[in-house]
C-alpha cells in the first residue's frame, strides 16, 4: 500500500486514529461520563439549553459559580466532530463551580451536517455569544477562558488562533486555553477512514489546523495528551507546542502518566489533579 503521511498508509493512519478500536474499555469511561453528568445536573444550579444560534444542537449550558462575575471556563466537548453533546461533559462542572469559576459547556451541530470549517465558525460564534451574555448568567466576560478535549481540544486552540478583533469583539478575548489529547493538524486525519464523514481536502485541511495557524492575543495555553494514547496523538502535542511556541506563544505541558484518551479529560474535573489546579491557576480563580 502507497505511504501517505510521513511514511504511513491510510490503514496504518486509520490504526493510530481509531481511539475506540485502540481502547477497548472506552464504554466504561463514557457512561462514567453520562451518569456523573446527571449527577452534575441534579445537584448544580444550571441555566441549560440557551440558544447562539438556529437549530437543536447550537446551545450552550451554564453553572454559574456562588458568586456574580466569577471567571468563566467554556468547555468544548469531542467526539471526532460528528458525535457526542455538551450534555455528556457535565460532570467536570463542580469542581470548576466549588473554586468560584463558572462553567459552559457548548453544544454544536456535528459533521457531515455541516462543514469542518462551519463547525469551527459556530464554536466561533459561541464563544461570542459568551462575551456577550455571560454577565446575565453569572460570569464575567472580561474572564473568559476555554478548554476542550480530543475533537474540542483542536477547537480550543482554533478559538485560541482567532482574530476576535477582526470580529469586532477584544482581540484578548480569550484569556488563557487549555487542549486535551486535541488535533491539531488534520493532514493524516483526512487520510482516514474519518474523512468518509468530515469530506477534506488538503486546502480545507490545513485552513482548520491550529499547527499552521499562528496564535493571537498571546494568551497561555495548556496542553495534555495522556500517556498512553495512541503514538500519533503524542506527535501531534509535541509538533504543535513546538510551532506555538516558536510563534511566541506561551505553551505549558501537563503531563498525564497512566491516562489514555478517554480518560484523559477526566482529569480536568478532579480537583487533586495538577492538571486541574494548573487551569485554575491559570484563570486566576
Amino acid at each position: 500500500m502507497t505511504a501517505l503521511y510521513r511514511g504511513m498508509t491510510a490503514e496504518a493512519l486509520s490504526f493510530e486514529y481509531n481511539l475506540r478500536a485502540r481502547t477497548p474499555d472506552h464504554p466504561a469511561f463514557i457512561a462514567g461520563w453520562e451518569t456523573g453528568s446527571i449527577a452534575a445536573g441534579e445537584t448544580l444550579r444550571g441555566r441549560r439549553d440557551l440558544p447562539y444560534g438556529p437549530g437543536p444542537r447550537r446551545k450552550i449550558d451554564i453553572f454559574p459559580a456562588a458568586k456574580p462575575d466569577a471567571p468563566v471556563l467554556a468547555f468544548i466537548h469531542g467526539g471526532y466532530w460528528q458525535n457526542m453533546s455538551r450534555e455528556m461533559f457535565h460532570y467536570l462542572a463542580p469542581t470548576f463551580v466549588e473554586n468560584g469559576v463558572t462553567f459552559a459547556a457548548i453544544g454544536y451541530a456535528l459533521c457531515p451536517d455541516v462543514t469542518l470549517p462551519a463547525l469551527v465558525d459556530e464554536v466561533r460564534e459561541a464563544m461570542g455569544w459568551l462575551h456577550a451574555n455571560v454577565r446575565d448568567h453569572g460570569g464575567d466576560p472580561d474572564r473568559l477562558h476555554v478548554a476542550g478535549h480530543s475533537a474540542g481540544g483542536h477547537l480550543a486552540a482554533m478559538m485560541m488562533a482567532t482574530g476576535w478583533g477582526e470580529r469586532g469583539l477584544p482581540a484578548d478575548m480569550i484569556k488563557s486555553g487549555c487542549a486535551i489529547s486535541g488535533v491539531y493538524d488534520l493532514e493524516p486525519v483526512r487520510h482516514t477512514y474519518l474523512n468518509d464523514v468530515l469530506k477534506l481536502d488538503a486546502g480545507t485541511a490545513q485552513a482548520v489546523s491550529p499547527i499552521f495557524t499562528p496564535p493571537r492575543g498571546g494568551a497561555p495555553l495548556i496542553c495534555a495528551v495522556g500517556a498512553h494514547e495512541p503514538s500519533e496523538f503524542l506527535r501531534q502535542q509535541d509538533d504543535f507546542a513546538t510551532a506555538w511556541r516558536s510563534a511566541g506563544m506561551n505553551v505549558h505541558i501537563v503531563d498525564l502518566p497512566d491516562r489514555h484518551h478517554f480518560s484523559a479529560v477526566n482529569a480536568l474535573g478532579e480537583a487533586d489533579h495538577p492538571l486541574h489546579r494548573t487551569v485554575l491557576a491559570m484563570m486566576g480563580a
